[in-house]
């Protein structure tokens, strides 16, 4: 079991650097709009939208800021194979989202690939606050992707 008396305040580069990967596309995305760029319209899940950026920023305060002193060291080839896969499959992604290919499949991978990194990645270092905020980012992420773009 996780304890919070097991958790250091401390700097964690990994964290951020994952963090920053998974959110270098949307600052392309914000500078550099896509051919049908359906992400841009007006979100009809505002409610949702503002829980998940909530947990959003105390998900990347977790894992940039927060360590297990018991176990969560570096995360194992396995594990750091599972949050690349995730990443990659996000950026290929994006990658089909601005050569104009937009449809349910490529909006889910933009909403769940990288949650998963995410939450890998935080299992990992069994990190229990990022995965909490995570795990909550990623239900609002979905709430909001399903019902703004598929249904």
């Amino acid at each position: 079991m996780w304890k919070l008396r097991n958790y250091r305040f401390g700097f964690d580069p990994w964290g951020l650097g994952l963090f920053l990967l998974i959110m270098l596309p949307n600052f392309v995305w914000f500078a550099l709009p896509a051919p049908r760029d359906v992400l841009r319209q007006e979100s009809v899940t505002p409610a949702v939208d503002a829980a998940a950026q909530v947990f959003q920023c105390a998900m990347a305060a977790a894992l940039c800021a927060l360590s297990n002193t018991a176990g969560g060291g570096p995360v194992k080839p396995i594990s750091a194979a599972g949050v690349l896969s995730c990443a990659a499959l996000y950026l290929a992604a994006w990658a089909a989202y601005y050569a104009g290919i937009v449809n349910a499949a490529v909006i889910l991978t933009l909403c769940l690939a990288p949650c998963a990194a995410l939450l890998l990645f935080s299992l990992a270092r069994k990190n229990a606050p990022a995965l909490l905020a995570a795990a909550c980012f990623t239900l609002c992420h979905l709430i909001y992707a399903v019902i703004n773009f598929i249904l």
